[in-house]
C-alpha cells in the first residue's frame, strides 16, 4: 500500500523511499503490497480472467471461429457450424449442464475472492420445481453467477436433490464456443418456452429456474450502498409461475451493488440517455465497471473485494392457472413484492455493515 511495499522496485530503479512516495502520491495510485499470500493472488487472477471473459469473451470467440474458418482446419469450423445449427434450440429445451465444468477450481478461487456465499432460510422440497426471482442485478450479477452457475457455493449440499439453471439472454447462445461454456454451467435462454420446459413437473423434479428479474435495465442503477430494483412493471415471471404452478422464491444478493463504482448517471443525464438507447437496441446495458487493477487498488475493471451474500427466501406457493387474468397476476405480484421487502428488511442486518441506512427502492 505504501512506498515501503515497493522498496525492491525502488532500489532497482535507484529511487529512495521519499522519491517513490512522491511518485505514488503524484499518480494517485494505491499499490498492492508485495507479500500477498499465493491463495489471494490466485483469487485475484481468477477474478481478472472472469471479468475479461465477460467483457470480451464473445468477441474473442467470434474472432477465433473466423480464424478457424480461414485456417487449414477450416473443415473443423464447418463441422462445428453444422453441429451448432442442429443444436441451436438446446437453450430452450433444458440446456446441457456439465457438473465437471461447474466443479472447476477456477470458480472456487473466484467465489473466495469476494467472498460469495449462498444462504438458505428454509429447506426446499426436491419433488417440486421453483422459480427463483433474484435481486438486484448489480453491474454483472456476480452473486447469482457464483451461487447458481458453479458448485463453489455448495448449492447441491444446501438443497440436496435439486438442480439450478440461471436464465440469460438467448443471444448469448448464438455465439460459437462461448455458448458451450454457458450451457455447461447450466444457463438457459430467457424465453417463455424455455422457462415452461424447465418448470414442467411432468419432465423434471427439483428444478430451480433462477431469473434476475430487473435485467439489463436494473444494472443502470447499480451504485454502492443503493438497492433500487425493477419489479413493479415486471410481471412476466409471475405469469410463467402461474402457468407452471411453480413456487416463487424471493432471492436477494446483499453486497452486489458494492463491487464496482460506476460513473454517476442520474435520470435524463446524457450518459443515462446513451445507456438506455444502447440497451433498447441491443438488450445489453453499456456499463463502465470501475473497480481496481491487478496490482493496484485505484484504477481498473476488476471487481472490488467485498462480500456478497445471496439469501434464498421461503417459497411462495402458486396455484397452477393456464390462463391467468391480469387481476390474478396483480394479486400474486403484490404478495410476492411484500415477501421480497420482508426478506430484505429481515436479512440486511446480518449481511450489510451499513444496514441502518440501506433501503430497498422498488420501481
Amino acid at each position: 500500500m505504501s512506498a515501503v511495499d515497493l522498496k525492491p522496485l525502488a532500489e532497482r530503479a535507484g529511487l529512495n523511499d521519499y522519491e517513490l512516495s512522491q511518485i505514488s502520491d503524484l499518480l494517485g495510485i494505491q499499490w498492492a503490497p508485495m507479500n500477498i499470500p499465493m491463495s489471494r493472488r490466485l483469487q485475484t487472477l481468477a477474478a481478472f480472467v472472469w471479468i475479461y471473459l465477460i467483457l470480451f469473451g464473445e468477441a474473442l470467440a467470434i474472432y477465433l471461429f473466423i480464424q478457424l474458418v480461414y485456417s487449414r482446419f477450416w473443415w473443423a469450423a464447418i463441422l462445428y457450424g453444422v453441429w451448432m445449427l442442429n443444436d441451436i434450440d438446446i437453450c430452450h429445451r433444458g440446456g446441457r449442464v456439465s457438473q465437471w465444468v461447474r466443479n472447476w477450481t477456477w470458480w472456487r478461487y473466484l467465489c473466495d475472492y469476494f467472498p460469495i456465499n449462498l444462504v438458505k432460510t428454509v429447506d426446499l422440497d426436491p419433488s417440486k420445481n421453483y422459480m427463483f426471482a433474484i435481486f438486484p442485478h448489480g453491474v454483472i450479477s456476480l452473486g447469482a453467477f457464483g451461487s447458481f452457475c458453479t458448485n463453489a457455493t455448495n448449492f447441491h449440499k444446501l438443497f440436496p436433490g435439486m438442480s439450478c439453471h440461471l436464465i440469460t439472454l438467448g443471444g448469448h447462445f448464438l455465439v460459437p464456443f462461448f455458448r458451450d461454456l454457458a450451457l455447461a454451467i447450466g444457463m438457459c435462454a430467457s424465453s417463455e418456452q424455455s422457462l415452461l420446459h424447465l418448470l414442467d413437473q411432468k419432465k423434471y423434479e427439483g428444478n430451480a429456474v433462477c431469473m434476475i428479474i430487473g435485467g439489463a435495465a436494473e444494472a443502470l442503477d447499480a451504485h454502492p450502498k443503493e438497492y433500487k430494483v425493477i419489479l413493479s412493471r415486471r410481471k412476466g415471471f409471475i405469469r410463467v409461475a402461474m402457468k407452471s404452478g411453480a413456487s416463487l422464491v424471493p432471492v436477494f444478493s446483499f453486497g452486489e451493488t458494492d463491487l464496482f463504482h460506476p460513473p454517476n448517471n442520474p435520470e435524463n443525464s446524457l450518459l443515462r440517455r446513451f445507456q438506455e438507447k444502447v440497451r433498447q437496441w441491443t438488450g445489453i446495458s453499456p456499463m463502465f465497471p470501475m473497480g481496481r487493477g491487478l496490482f493496484q487498488y485505484s484504477y481498473g475493471v476488476l471487481p472490488i473485494r467485498s462480500p456478497v451474500t445471496t439469501v434464498v427466501g421461503a417459497p411462495m406457493e402458486v396455484k397452477r392457472n393456464l390462463e391467468p387474468t391480469n387481476e390474478e397476476i396483480d394479486a400474486v405480484h403484490a404478495e410476492f413484492t411484500k415477501r421480497l421487502q420482508t426478506l430484505f428488511e429481515t436479512e440486511k442486518v446480518k449481511y450489510l455493515k451499513y444496514h441502518e441506512e440501506a433501503t430497498l427502492v422498488i420501481t
